[in-house]
């Protein structure tokens, strides 16, 4: 299948060459033009066949709306395209009534993997009108892990990225458990070797996690996590879920609390929010902010 692509960072610039890799034919736009195939949208447009399929990876809000606008200009009626980013669902509803109106079609998709989803794959949360998913198929099957999960058709416009933003939600809260816990260890003077606690909690436990992994990993490199300041950033999924929890009147104490300690290490530097920022290094290649010397 024949894809363009806008937006070739950290997980971009991987899901073309995996979508390569399986024999789909991947047109890239980036504003970088070391990592671009084309010059301009424009070109990318050109060089598709129709009925076209540009799949937007660029990040949400002000970016998005601005490539929509002009993928809205460029595409003809029979063409579609999917929002990868991490946008919240409603920017989805008027994304698709905009496209909708030329005759062109929106599919959302709320994709997790990280760094590691060009080896892994990628969890895929879809939504969209049933005629529009199912020509993407071919697509989601190639970018999705191996076997029978991984991927699923989550409901109408915006169901995906909301299915992405709990997702989110809940990461918040398992990150912040771990960090908890690794801060409760390291505090008391019986436990001499914690990051040998955490990886014997890889196999057999009930806590046992690809983010356990990770922070046996992270430990593994930094182990009481010295190099890094307590500070994490939030991307704002945890807060919309924390709103629509507020919306819907679904009580959610865990993942708003995990939000809330976010916002408490940007005022001193949390030892838990070093095995935060830490996680969200390993699965996600996010910046980290080394700490002061002195």
């Amino acid at each position: 299948m024949q894809l363009g692509l806008v937006g070739l960072g950290k997980m971009g610039g991987n899901m073309r060459e995996r979508l390569r890799n399986a024999g789909h034919t991947v047109v890239g736009y980036d504003r970088n033009p070391d990592v671009s195939d084309v010059a301009s949208l424009v070109d990318l447009v050109d060089r598709l066949e129709a009925p076209r399929t540009v799949w937007v990876m660029v990040p949400a809000g002000a970016a998005t709306h601005g490539v929509v606008q002009q993928l809205a200009t460029l595409l003809k009626p029979g063409d579609t395209v999917v929002d990868g980013g991490n946008s919240r669902w409603t920017d989805d509803e008027k994304h698709a009534k905009q496209l909708g109106a030329r005759g062109i079609g929106f599919v959302d998709a709320g994709v997790s993997g990280g760094v590691w989803g060009l080896k892994n794959g990628y969890a895929l949360m879809v939504g969209g009108e049933k005629e529009c998913v199912d020509r993407l198929k071919p697509v989601f099957d190639a970018l999705k892990p191996e076997g029978p999960y991984g991927y699923v058709h989550a409901g109408r416009v915006g169901a995906g990225h909301f299915a992405k933003m709990v997702h989110n939600g809940i990461e918040y809260a398992m990150m912040q458990a771990y960090a908890e816990g690794w801060e409760l260890l390291e505090k008391v003077d019986s436990v001499d070797n914690v990051r040998e606690v955490f990886r014997s909690w890889q196999e057999g436990t009930v806590i046992r996690s690809w983010l356990l992994d990770l922070a046996v990993d992270a430990l593994d490199d930094d182990e009481h996590l010295q190099k890094l300041r307590g500070y994490a950033e939030d991307s704002g999924e945890g807060r919309w879920t924390v709103e629509a929890a507020i919306d819907n009147a679904v009580p959610l104490p865990a993942i708003t609390a995990s939000l809330f300690a976010r916002f408490a290490s940007r005022q001193e530097d949390s030892p838990q929010m070093k095995m935060v920022a830490a996680l969200r290094n390993q699965f996600g290649g996010h910046a980290v902010e080394s700490a002061k010397q002195g």
